[in-house]
């Protein structure tokens, strides 16, 4: 079904989408492109937002990638906007409202002029932040939000050392802010492969830095000779090893990637080490009413937060309009694998 939907001034019945028909190389002009779309009526617990920004993360890389070729489909999670239409069920946001959120994996996705995105899972946008910094928030501090809490089971009681491996991407430098705010008692190492890396994760909170491109367990132990407590991982392959010799016994590490060979960790077992995943996007897709509404909560925490100046996304680049061409350019660099922090757009370009 659609809807006369209004928008800066003008009705219509369909809106800009940008995604992919086929897994095409980046390089490709053909890898994302824009079609229009349906715009369809909120029903339920559903909000219509309006995407005034969106950020790219791996997964929008990974799933650029496998995406199916019988069809076109809408890339893209992380969003900030503006509410302009509710679903009957909706109760936590109004039309006018400002929000935030990261989406979820069985629905279109945000690089679009309007999304229907459930109310569960959205938080109200930070104050004083740009559209862009915004956008740059949710997927990352939610992610890093319940890999200390669900996985780790860090209270702000909890006392030891946690190493964040991979500190200077998205995950990791909204780890750090949080590890600052909400747990004052935990001695934090963080590793930095240069010198302006290594002052950037101090200025997030780190009180000790390591270079993971070295000795990586010699240098942990020499900050904490008993090996850490917990561990936060973005680059596991392989290092399972490693990994063993600088934890303590029954330590506990989160980690977010891909591992081909899990036999590597069996080297974790003589400590009786406990390994958890993290995905941000299970609450969303294996959904009861409070396990996905926990996705709210945490995104308001964040939104508190971020209006106290206690956290902030750390930006790569901020990219304008959100087109097909920009949005290239950012899964390019995305890619790359070195940048730090996020690359968001911002603003659609707006015929005259």
């Amino acid at each position: 079904m659609t809807s006369m939907t209004v928008l800066h001034g003008e009705s219509f019945l369909s809106h800009r989408a940008i995604g992919c028909t086929d897994n095409l190389p980046v390089e490709d002009d053909a890898a994302l492109v824009e079609q229009d779309m349906p715009t369809a009526d909120p029903v339920g617990r559903d909000l219509l937002v309006e995407v005034r920004a969106v950020s790219v993360n791996p997964i929008d890389v990974k799933q650029r990638r496998s995406a199916p070729t019988d069809g076109f489909r809408v890339l893209g999670f992380d969003a900030a906007g503006v509410v302009r239409a509710v679903g009957g069920d909706a109760r936590r946001f109004e039309v006018g409202d400002e929000v935030m959120y990261a989406g979820q994996l069985n629905r279109d996705g945000s690089n679009q002029e309007l999304q229907l995105v459930d109310e569960r899972i959205v938080g109200r946008a930070p104050k004083d932040l740009s559209w862009a910094e915004r956008a740059a928030l949710p997927l990352t501090s939610l992610t890093a939000f319940e890999a200390l809490t669900d996985s780790l089971g860090l209270t702000e009681e909890s006392e030891g050392t946690i190493l964040v491996n991979g500190a200077t991407g998205g995950v990791g430098t909204a780890m750090l802010q949080l590890l600052e705010a909400l747990f004052p008692t935990v001695t934090v190492i963080a590793t930095a492969s240069s010198a302006e890396k290594a002052d950037l994760v101090r200025s997030l909170g780190a009180e000790h830095t390591v270079d993971h491109t070295g000795d990586l367990a010699e240098q942990v132990l020499q900050v904490a000779p008993g090996g850490v407590d917990w561990m936060f991982t973005s680059k596991s392959g392989g290092r399972g090893s490693v990994f063993a010799d600088l934890m303590k016994p029954r330590g506990h590490i989160v980690a977010i990637d891909e591992i081909e060979d899990v036999t590597d960790l069996m080297a974790l077992k003589s400590k009786a080490i406990t390994w958890h995943w993290e995905s941000m996007f299970v609450r969303p897709l294996f959904q009861t009413d409070q396990e996905i509404t926990r996705q709210h909560e945490i995104l308001e925490q964040v939104a508190d937060l971020a209006d106290e100046g206690r956290i902030r996304p750390v930006m790569e680049d901020v990219l304008r309009p959100i087109s097909a061409q920009t949005l290239r350019e950012a899964h390019r660099r995305v890619e790359s694998g070195r940048t730090v922090g996020k690359i968001a757009l911002e603003g659609w370009e707006r015929d005259e």
